[in-house]
């Protein structure tokens, strides 16, 4: 198990209207996520399961209107 920090997810390097820009932040979240449902199933969790639950608290985060710190913007 690789153990990665949430620390080192790199800035973006484009526009969010780019193009490309979602594809950036997929390939900077992948390893991150991938760790998060190897963990929840090391500890005996079904990894289906845990990446399925994990769509909840992203889309509350979006609900509850968290703003990006870095711009003051909401996130979305």
């Amino acid at each position: 198990m690789n153990v990665m920090k949430l620390d080192v997810i790199p800035a973006p390097s484009r526009a969010a209207t780019d193009l490309n820009y979602e594809a950036d932040l997929k390939t900077a979240l992948e390893p991150i996520l991938s760790e998060l449902l190897d963990r929840a199933e090391h500890a005996g969790w079904d990894r289906r399961k845990a990446a399925y639950t994990v769509m909840f608290p992203a889309a509350r985060n979006l609900a509850d209107g968290k703003r990006n710190p870095a711009n003051g913007s909401s996130t979305g």
